[in-house]
């Protein structure tokens, strides 16, 4: 099948409650339906929507995140971050994947889920000094345009190849 177009949807409830009662700034989802959704885990679809990017999409990536939101980044190849993310087991969502990293500005998550058809990826933005407000202005449009790329072209790579839990098995 091929992957349908990722669309922005509602931030799912069980996010959307807690982003109530949190001190987030900014939460979006973008939602991608396809046959091989369960095909992968919550964290194999970050690493292929961050990590399979091609590489001049990873450094430009890398360089946006780094130079004008100062987001600190983690090492990069590593177990524990995707794409300098550091990565921890949704507690928002069973499995779940939590991606977050800060800097001075902000603090920024983005959460990825796996139901039986759809990987959806809600990001959430609480910003910790009024300069993050302008600058997320700034890098919100880029980040929608991004993220429904990314998620359409690890669709794509999903359907041509196993998961990596699968090829290590």
């Amino acid at each position: 099948m091929k992957p349908r177009r990722v669309r922005r949807v509602e931030v799912p409830q069980p996010i959307a409650a807690t982003f109530a009662r949190s001190t987030a700034n900014y939460a979006a989802a973008f939602a991608l339906t396809t046959d091989t959704a369960t095909t992968r885990t919550a964290l194999e679809w970050a690493r292929e929507v961050f990590d399979g990017a091609p590489a001049a999409v990873r450094s430009c990536l890398v360089f946006g995140w780094r130079r004008a939101l100062g987001l600190q980044l983690g090492p990069r190849p590593s177990d524990q971050h995707v794409l300098g993310w550091a990565v921890e087991q949704g507690d928002l969502v069973p499995g779940s994947t939590d991606l977050h990293a800060e800097s001075r500005f902000l603090r920024a998550r983005n959460i990825v889920m796996v139901e039986p058809s759809t990987v959806t990826w809600v990001t959430l933005v609480h910003y910790s000094h009024a300069v993050a407000r302008p600058l997320w202005a700034m890098a919100r449009p880029i980040h929608h345009l991004t993220i429904r790329l990314l998620l359409t072209r690890a669709a794509r790579a999903a359907e041509v190849a196993p998961s990596p839990s699968e090829s290590a098995a």
